[in-house]
């Protein structure tokens, strides 16, 4: 077996890869006229599979950047084993903080998904093991960013979450981030939290 050599050993011949934490998958649905709830799932398409920092940077580098997907279309990255729906058990009893930019916002959109992006698969999140994944939604009117957990049980540290995706999203203190359970706003756990 051959030991891996970082570029710190040797600048040359270094052949180390950075492992994440979880290994995660992008996902991608376009915008399509027949779509409905019912055959929603089949427009769902799994991209790549990441597992290592370098892969990760591969696939910014070289996948469409988030601006450039049709209006309609969403970017989905969540980890591996958490479909991005509702209905997968690991997301049934969460919800998900988002915030709408406006288009004139656009201009930094891409550093703003991708910033987002590294806080998630960086584990930056207090409560890491909460989180499920990452959606980024290009509409006529707007952008929309929405990060996704598993629970609804633990409100403060529900709000600690969304206020670090708020920080991620470089958003200032007049900005209002808004939380949306999964099960509509049914049940125990679904008062409203704002940060």
């Amino acid at each position: 077996m051959t030991a891996k050599v970082t570029v710190f050993e040797d600048q040359e011949k270094f052949n180390s890869l950075h492992p994440l934490q979880h290994e995660w998958v992008l996902w991608y649905d376009s915008p399509n006229k027949r779509i409905n709830s019912q055959n929603w799932s089949q427009n769902l398409k799994e991209v790549v599979e990441i597992s290592t920092v370098e892969e990760f940077w591969g696939v910014i580098n070289n996948v469409v950047s988030a601006i450039e997907i049709p209006f309609g279309a969403n970017f989905h990255l969540f980890k591996k084993g958490i479909k991005p729906m509702w209905e997968d058990p690991a997301n049934a009893h969460g919800g998900k903080w988002s915030f709408n930019f406006g288009r004139t916002r656009g201009d930094n959109i891409n550093e703003v998904w991708i910033n987002t992006l590294l806080g998630a698969i960086g584990e930056t999140f207090e409560d890491h093991d909460n989180i499920c994944g990452l959606v980024f939604s290009n509409r006529r009117v707007m952008f929309k960013i929405g990060l996704w957990v598993k629970s609804n049980d633990d409100k403060v540290k529900n709000k600690e979450t969304g206020a670090h995706f708020k920080r991620l999203l470089g958003l200032g203190e007049n900005d209002s981030l808004e939380y949306q359970p999964h099960d509509g706003g049914h049940g125990d756990n679904s008062q409203k939290l704002v940060v």
